[in-house]
């Protein structure tokens, strides 16, 4: 026999977004039941980058993500809402209450309204075809960092030129006892000025570049690199002395569940309705990386201002007829503030 809860708005994502949908809810006095994949909350600023700096949230000029997690858990819980975290929603219908989602968990979820909020749908990391590669990974390859210190003093081979790549090798030279960057072409897909300080830090010293390679193989014993093969395309190789390897090439995206559920999409990410964040199917609001509209920018202070939109076209139906008068935060305050 399934769990059954019953909510105002089930919100599927706990990433920044969707954390924030949550406040935006509780304004409007719209109770959340939030559901993630994830056994914790942050979604990919806490399993993919939790100790990278971001620099566009308004008042901060800098914070990591993971704090930015802290913070937004903290400003939406004095609105108490319930979590269901490390399961999927696998199942999402229409019915005389608003919609009954399944999970993989086994648990029921009676909404009247469903925000989705999960980002770029389930991700994984893209792995590079090397031979044997999986007796390395998770002890010494690995495709995130969730700790700098965990590469403290260790010989470092980072794959790739976009700005995971870039951003890791700027961040790991602080502390690792030797950073090698390997990318198949000179010039980097990052930053512009995220570029200039690699290549700054490398003309010192402190990185090696290794371009232009590929990665060709691995050598080590018991699931602990020794070197790592690279070679040009004319066949010239080289052997990297190193402790650990980090490609990063990307995440590979698919919207698993929610490509079935008839909603209107676009390469891979569901239409809205600007003004509401409203899908093709009433009732049913995208925000964040997952929704598409002209002009759509993909910031989380994006899906922030989405949240709010959402958050106040949702209240008029799970209070259809009442009528609602607009007040600033300033003004309303925040139970327990």
């Amino acid at each position: 026999m399934s769990d059954r809860s019953t909510t105002d708005v089930a919100i599927i994502g706990a990433g920044p977004v969707g954390l924030f949908a949550i406040f935006e809810c509780g304004m409007v006095k719209v109770r959340a039941h939030v559901i993630d994949a994830l056994d914790m909350l942050g979604g990919q600023c806490a399993a993919l980058y939790p100790e990278k700096p971001i620099y566009d949230i308004p008042g901060h000029p800098r914070i990591d993500a993971q704090e930015l997690i802290h913070k937004l858990a903290e400003q939406a819980a004095p609105f108490a809402p319930t979590y269901s975290l490390g399961q999927q929603v696998t199942s999402l219908m229409r019915n005389d209450g608003g919609f009954l989602l399944g999970t993989s968990g086994g648990m029921e979820i009676q909404a009247k309204t469903v925000i989705i909020a999960a980002g770029v749908g389930a991700f994984g990391p893209n792995r590079p075809p090397l031979p044997g590669i999986e007796a390395f990974e998770g002890k010494s390859v690995h495709y995130l960092v969730k700790k700098r210190e965990d590469f403290r003093n260790k010989r470092i081979v980072i794959a790739g030129g976009g700005d995971s790549a870039v951003d890791w090798a700027l961040s790991l030279c602080e502390v690792a006892a030797k950073v090698m960057v390997v990318h198949r072409r000179p010039k980097f897909r990052a930053a512009p000025e995220s570029e200039a300080r690699l290549k700054a830090l490398a003309d010192e010293g402190r990185i090696e570049l290794v371009v232009p390679y590929q990665l060709k193989a691995l050598e080590g014993t018991d699931g602990q690199l020794s070197k790592v093969i690279v070679a040009t395309l004319d066949g010239k190789e080289r052997a990297l002395d190193c402790d650990a390897l980090l490609p990063f090439f990307g995440l590979s995206m698919n919207l698993g569940p929610i490509a079935e559920w008839g909603l209107k999409l676009q390469k891979g990410q569901i239409e809205v309705q600007p003004s509401t964040c409203e899908t093709s199917e009433a009732g049913i609001f995208a925000i964040g990386d997952i929704a598409q509209y002209a002009g759509k920018l993909k910031l989380i202070l994006s899906g922030f201002a989405e949240a709010a939109s959402a958050a106040h076209a949702i209240r008029a139906l799970v209070y259809p007829g009442e009528v609602f008068h607009f007040e600033y935060s300033t003004t309303q305050g925040v139970p327990g503030a």
